[in-house]
């Protein structure tokens, strides 16, 4: 196993389930990818160093198939989920309870809640099935048949089309006024896909509702621990992690996979497979030389496009976010935008390589979330927001990068944002801390530029699109190698389904090989990846 993110670590988790000896790589000097929290802000102040928030991990059959509450894992949540700031002092949240939540959005325009409770119905009957075709190999044939069964009977054709609406598009035709036609707009906005491209409103409906089902839960102590009870679930099951070893290449002799090759010379032969939580780019023509694989896989791999750039900035600060009209229930998840107009203009400008003037900024109130993350009466705070991508595409720079000093200027020009929201929020400020792109990938090598996604997560790069046309599946054009990071289908969030698909492809070419007695068993000295001997 290359890379212990958690798509690594949930492949590992799956293949030692299975019996197989396995051996995690990480160059980094510790497990987690970027699934990390430290108080390196400030002491008593825990902060996430990447992500944060789960959602997806709590609608994850993988995730909660693991039982990682028996190594230590706990959630917890928000008393609402996510919020957005209204002009005139009022907010959109989702409440813990739909009925809740459709009666606040009712006195914010009368009308929107039955819409709401009636995208709730809908979702109750698809959800699931929806969540489980997105997070399945593709084509997903159980989640996807079940939920083709119930198209005829939600409105066929209208409904299909809904699902592949842009997000504004989909507001305006659900939704009469500005507070949850932004609260899907904005949890739309977390990835790359412009307001007006199809895509994004299945996006937005699959945040907002995880949010009003699941909540936006986080691990009781910092996203460490969920890195931590991963760790402790795979070493418990024999499996061992190698921090601070770099793999500088994976072998390959006859078209298979057959070990890699550390930085320092060290050879380590796999019986089995390679499984790789790296990014397509580093994979294929870094990993592995161009010479073992096809030329069409070279051509098309000049077109991978990376998802946007990022600037997070955390803060220790001395007491919570001083709302100028705080909301009834405080959200874990706050998102700063003035319209859903502002949005798409500030989609333009990304596109253009611009750094928005109004994009969205995404806020994280971590103590209100989890009241161990800062001593009591303060808080430990966060926002991130998207910036150009220093390299558009695999092979092509872009010309204006987000560098660390103009990195310090937008966190400047948050912190301008937020107080227009919470005016006297910087007197607040104890600590500061500015992750621009670069830094962010000077910490986790997977996150190319600030992309955080491992790829787009336009529709262009989806499905039988990702990382390449004619792709969706982990296997690669190497016998024995599969990809596992976000790169792979269905890409980017904290949900194992890319380690998952991995691990589940490796043991069923294992058992095929097997089968028809096929299989190759290297030999040689060194430590073997492989399975376990009795």
């Amino acid at each position: 196993m290359v890379g212990s993110g958690p798509n690594g670590l949930v492949a590992a988790n799956l293949l030692a389930d299975a019996g197989w000896r396995v051996v995690v790589l990480e160059a980094q000097d510790e497990p987690g990818g970027a699934v990390k929290s430290a108080e390196d802000v400030r002491p008593g102040w825990v902060h996430d160093t990447f992500s944060s928030f789960y959602p997806l991990a709590a609608a994850s059959p993988t995730i909660q198939g693991l039982g990682l509450e028996r190594h230590g894992l706990e959630w917890v949540r928000a008393p609402a989920s996510v919020g957005h700031p209204l002009p005139g002092g009022r907010w959109a949240v989702v409440h813990p309870r739909p009925e809740d939540t459709a009666a606040a959005l009712d006195r914010l325009h009368p009308g929107d809640g039955e819409a709401w409770l009636r995208v709730c119905a809908l979702w109750d009957r698809v959800g699931a099935d929806l969540v489980g075709a997105l997070l399945t190999p593709f084509p997903p044939l159980r989640a996807g048949l079940r939920l083709g069964a119930k198209v005829p009977r939600l409105g066929g054709l209208a409904f299909a089309r809904e699902l592949l609406l842009p997000v504004r598009r989909l507001g305006d035709e659900w939704f009469g006024g500005e507070g949850p036609k932004l609260l899907l707009a904005g949890n739309a906005a977390h990835a790359d896909i412009a307001m007006d491209a199809p895509g994004s409103g299945l996006l937005g409906l699959l945040l907002a509702m995880l949010g009003q089902s699941h909540g936006f839960p986080v691990p009781r102590g910092g996203a460490g621990r969920l890195t931590a009870a991963l760790v402790a679930r795979f070493e418990s099951l024999g499996g061992e992690i190698r921090t601070g070893v770099r793999v500088n290449q994976v072998e390959v002799r006859s078209g298979r996979a057959v070990g890699v090759r550390l930085g320092d010379g060290e050879h380590i032969r796999a019986t089995r497979a390679v499984v790789a939580d790296v990014s397509a780019p580093a994979l294929f023509g870094g990993l592995v030389p161009w010479s073992q694989l096809p030329d069409r896989l070279r051509r098309r791999m000049r077109s991978f496009e990376w998802d946007a750039g990022t600037v997070k900035i955390d803060w220790a600060l001395s007491g919570p976010v001083p709302w100028a009209s705080a909301p009834e229930l405080t959200p874990g998840t706050v998102h700063l935008a003035d319209s859903v107009g502002d949005l798409a203009i500030a989609g333009a400008q990304l596109a253009s390589g611009r750094v928005p003037d109004r994009g969205l900024v995404i806020l994280g109130q971590m103590a209100a979330t989890d009241p161990t993350r800062a001593p009591r009466g303060s808080e430990s705070l966060w926002a991130y927001l998207h910036v150009p991508q220093r390299r558009s595409r695999a092979d092509q720079a872009h010309p204006e990068p987000v560098d660390e000093p103009r990195a310090e200027l937008v966190a400047h020009q948050v912190e301008e944002r937020i107080e227009e929201y919470a005016p006297g929020f910087r007197d607040r400020v104890l600590d500061r801390r500015v992750l621009g792109p670069a830094e962010l990938e000077r910490r986790n090598e997977n996150l190319v530029g600030g992309a955080v996604n491992g790829g787009t997560a336009a529709i262009h790069q989806q499905l039988f699109w990702r990382p390449v046309p004619g792709w969706g599946r982990p296997e690669t054009p190497v016998q024995g190698l599969y990809l596992a990071s976000a790169s792979a289908h269905p890409g980017g969030g904290v949900h194992g389904a890319c380690g998952s698909n991995a691990a589940r492809a490796a043991l069923a070419h294992d058992r095929l090989e097997r089968l028809t007695a096929r299989r190759i068993r290297p030999v040689g000295p060194g430590p073997r990846l492989g399975r376990r001997q009795p």
